[in-house]
């Protein structure tokens, strides 16, 4: 009879962890990211509690003891993009995914039974209205397993095979619920729905308004004389591509003119859009050089904020420059009244 000592005995292996600063070869930079909030949010010890009487389709209250934070997590599903979280990470990654799904997914595997519950599928009685998260964020419609058949075929009008929003039912969004609110039958549709299908509308009259107005885009005649000097035609088109979609990052090489695009932007809003406050977040050295920038292509005033609180809560009432330094002790930024329009 043999006996293996604890050096003959097989080693297991963990598997090696991801680094955090350097993506491993062969893995896009999407899938590091993911598999980055996998690891960490499966060795979390967040505190967790079920709001409703389904062990896995249900919504969670996930808390980080040491932060305090807390965050609600909804449960549809174990592949990416069929999972929401209310956290901030989550609604802006374009991953489908962050740590606090990650670590609910975790807490669930490893109850008894949730093997079956997630091999059946979410099947719920109420149909659903929801926002899927991922590269691309789309309104969905999926029908409860006590739909009636008059809200299948209305669904049928405004969403596509798929279940997606169709681009020409957006404007008419409300109609919809309108009419299903009218069919009797327990419809869900979260917040982040009707904010996403609002962003989406505002773009689209975005687009009407500046296709009237410079009906031949960056060669219009009318953004000639946006500013006090002439701008190139791929500035005026980055101008009109940040005024239509109302956030965007201008990634332009250094010295193609990414301020004045940002400035005509700026004067677009406030021409088509009412814009009145503008807020430009910029390092503590930057700031004078931004007040000369925006004299000098614009006739918009600009505002240094600086000062005690009193003076800075004045300051933020118009256009101003705030040294991003700053904007942890400048809370009064925050107050819904003094909350810039752009």
């Amino acid at each position: 009879m043999s006996v293996k000592s604890a050096k003959d005995k097989p080693k297991t292996s963990k598997p090696a962890k991801i680094s955090r600063t350097k993506r491993p070869d062969g893995m896009s930079l999407e899938d590091w990211q993911i598999a980055l909030r996998r690891d960490h949010g499966r060795t979390q010890e967040f505190d967790i509690q079920n709001l409703s009487d389904d062990p896995v389709y249900s919504e969670f209250v996930v808390k980080n003891s040491e932060s305090r934070s807390s965050y609600t997590v909804f449960i549809r599903g174990k592949n990416l993009g069929e999972n929401t979280c209310t956290c901030g990470d989550f609604t802006t990654n374009t991953l489908g995914t962050c740590k606090h799904l990650e670590f609910t997914l975790s807490y669930l595997e490893r109850r008894r039974g949730s093997k079956s519950f997630f091999d059946r599928g979410f099947q719920p009685a109420y149909s659903e209205v929801f926002l899927r998260y991922g590269k691309q964020r789309d309104v969905c419609f999926r029908p409860g397993a006590d739909c009636p058949r008059g809200l299948a075929r209305l669904a049928q009008t405004y969403f596509s095979d798929e279940g997606v929003l169709l681009p020409l039912a957006v404007p008419i969004f409300d109609e919809f619920l309108s009419q299903a609110q009218a069919l009797d039958h327990d419809m869900r549709i979260r917040d982040d729905v009707r904010r996403s299908v609002a962003e989406k509308r505002d773009v689209l009259r975005r687009e009407e308004i500046l296709k009237a107005e410079y009906p031949k885009g960056s060669k219009s005649a009318g953004l000639k004389k946006l500013l006090k000097v002439p701008m190139y035609d791929y500035q005026a088109e980055g101008a009109l591509f940040a005024a239509r979609t109302g956030r965007c990052l201008i990634g332009d090489e250094m010295g193609l003119g990414k301020t004045i695009q940002a400035i005509a932007a700026i004067e677009l809003m406030a021409r088509h859009f009412g814009v009145e406050r503008v807020l430009i977040m910029c390092p503590t050295s930057l700031k004078h050089q931004w007040q000369r920038e925006i004299e000098r292509f614009s006739e918009l005033p600009a505002q240094i904020i600086g000062g005690l609180r009193p003076q800075r809560a004045a300051q933020f009432q118009e256009t101003g420059v705030r040294s991003q330094e700053s904007a942890g002790r400048n809370q009064e930024a925050k107050s819904p009244r003094l909350t810039p329009d752009s």
